[in-house]
C-alpha cells in the first residue's frame, strides 16, 4: 500500500482511513529515550556534591548558611544536589527565595544560575560579590530555613516538604543520610514526581529539534536552498511562522511543518497549527486553483495515533503531504522540493 505523499490527492482523499493506517503504521515513538544534552549531570558528579553537603552538616545535623554558601562557591554541584534535596525547580527556589528574604531572585536569573553549575559543576565559582553573590547567599539561607522547619500540616493539601527526607525538618534527613530511603517510599514519591522530570523538562527543545534536525539533513543533502526559522520569530506575510521555508520567505513555495509529541492533546494543537498553514495557502485562491504554496507535515510521536480523525485533518490540510521520521528519506522525491534539488 502507497502512502499519502506518493498517490494524488484525490485518490487517497477517496479512502482516508486506508491511508492513516499507513501514517500511524510509520509512526513509532521516541519516549522511551531522552538526549542527555549539554549539562547533563551524571551520577558519579552528582554523588560528589551530596558528599559535599553531608560533610559540611555534619550528616544534615547542622545547617549553617554561610558554611553552605562557601561549600556552593567551591564545589558548585552541591547547589543542584541542595535544590534535589528541596524538591524545587529554579524558578520555585528562586520566587521563595525571593518572598523570604527580600532578594529579588528573578526566575529566568535562577535558571542560568543552575545551568552554569550543570555545565561546570566541579569548577570553582567566582566570588564576585555582586549581584548574583547575593542570590546565592540568599537562595542557600532560604534552603536552611525550610529544611530545618519542614513541612507543616493543613486538612486538603499536600506540603511540597512532606516528603520522607524533609517532612520533620533534620529529624527526617538525619536517618536517611544515615540509613536510606525505603524502597516503597522511594517509589510512592518517585510516582508522585515523575521519573526523570526534570530532566525531560529541561532538554524538551532539544527532544522536539529532533525532526527539524533530521529535515535539515536532508534538505542540505539534496542542495536545497531553505530558511529555518527561529522560535517565536516573525515572518513578514505568516502570521503563523512555520519551521522551514523554501526557498525563503521572500518567495514561499513550500512550508514545513516539524512536529514531535508523545501526547495527545499537545498533536491536537500542531494539527491545528498546520490545518492553518494549509488555510493560508489556499487564501485568494478557488477551489479548483493550487495553493499559493504546498504545506508539508514532517511528525514523529505516539501523540500523532491516538485520533484518527485529526490525522485525516492533517492529510486533508497537507494535501496527503504527511512524512514521518521513517519514511523521511523520500520527502524531496515525493514533494516539490525535488524542483529545488541541485544534488
Amino acid at each position: 500500500m502507497p502512502f499519502p505523499f506518493e498517490i494524488p490527492f484525490g485518490q487517497f482523499q477517496a479512502d482516508l482511513d486506508t491511508y492513516v493506517d499507513e501514517v500511524f503504521d510509520s509512526l513509532r515513538s521516541e519516549f522511551l529515550t531522552m538526549p542527555k544534552g549539554d549539562g547533563f549531570v551524571e551520577y558519579p558528579v552528582f554523588e560528589q556534591g551530596y558528599e559535599a553537603l553531608k560533610r559540611v552538616t555534619e550528616g544534615f545535623r547542622k545547617l549553617v548558611p554561610e558554611v553552605l554558601t562557601d561549600t556552593v562557591y567551591q564545589v558548585p554541584i552541591t547547589f543542584v544536589v541542595l535544590r534535589a534535596v528541596l524538591g524545587f525547580t529554579p524558578p520555585e527556589w528562586a520566587y521563595v527565595t525571593s518572598q523570604r528574604t527580600g532578594v529579588q531572585v528573578p526566575q529566568g536569573a535562577a535558571r542560568t544560575l543552575d545551568r552554569t553549575v550543570r555545565l561546570r559543576p566541579s569548577t570553582p565559582l567566582r566570588t564576585s560579590g555582586g549581584i548574583t553573590a547575593q542570590r546565592i547567599r540568599a537562595m542557600v539561607e532560604t534552603a536552611c530555613q525550610l529544611l530545618s522547619e519542614g513541612a507543616t500540616e493543613a486538612p486538603g493539601v499536600l506540603h511540597r516538604l512532606d516528603k520522607a527526607d524533609t517532612k520533620h525538618g533534620l529529624t527526617s534527613l538525619q536517618p536517611i543520610a544515615d540509613l536510606g530511603l525505603p524502597y516503597a517510599m522511594g517509589l510512592y514519591e518517585r510516582f508522585l514526581g515523575r521519573s526523570f522530570a526534570g530532566h525531560r523538562d529541561s532538554i524538551s527543545e532539544l527532544v522536539g529539534d529532533l525532526v527539524e534536525s533530521a529535515i535539515e539533513v536532508v534538505l542540505t543533502d539534496a542542495g536545497i536552498s531553505f530558511r529555518k526559522t527561529k522560535r517565536a520569530e516573525r515572518v513578514i506575510g505568516f502570521d503563523q511562522t512555520p519551521d522551514f521555508i523554501v526557498p525563503d520567505e521572500f518567495n514561499p513555495q513550500i512550508v514545513i511543518e516539524a512536529k514531535l509529541t508523545e501526547d495527545d492533546g499537545t498533536a491536537r494543537d500542531k494539527i491545528t497549527r498546520v490545518q492553518h498553514l494549509g488555510s493560508l495557502s489556499m487564501q485568494g485562491r478557488g477551489p479548483s486553483e493550487p495553493p499559493r504554496f504546498e504545506v508539508i507535515a514532517c511528525i514523529a510521536g505516539r501523540g500523532f495515533k491516538v485520533r484518527r480523525e485529526d490525522m485525516k485533518k492533517l492529510l486533508l490540510a497537507t494535501r496527503g503531504k504527511v512524512f514521518t521520521l521513517e519514511n523521511l528519506n523520500r520527502l524531496v522525491e515525493f514533494s516539490r522540493l525535488s524542483e529545488f534539488r541541485t544534488k
